[in-house]
């Protein structure tokens, strides 16, 4: 099964609303908390910073020990379209 994977945070997009393109469409690729109205939230994020926030909200509201949701986006996130670039 692959679920749909917001490509900025790596958030399964069944737990958000898409994000919106700037002719207010729906995005296909990012989730509202990571953009809207066709541009990044939060533009200036670097790639440790996203690493380290997604790991912390893992943690906080999903129950995942520090060590597994650390691990798992430094695996997954730098593998998102946002920051393939990067």
């Amino acid at each position: 099964m692959s679920e749909k994977l917001c490509q900025s945070d790596g958030a399964p997009m069944e737990f958000y609303e898409y994000g919106t393109e700037a002719d207010g469409s729906k995005s296909t690729d990012y989730c509202s908390v990571c953009y809207n109205n066709g541009a990044f939230t939060n533009p200036n994020c670097t790639l440790e910073e996203m690493i380290e926030t997604t790991a912390d909200i893992m943690v906080k509201q999903f129950g995942f020990s520090p060590e597994e949701a650390m691990k798992q986006c430094k695996e997954g996130i730098p593998t998102l379209k946002r920051w393939k670039t990067v």
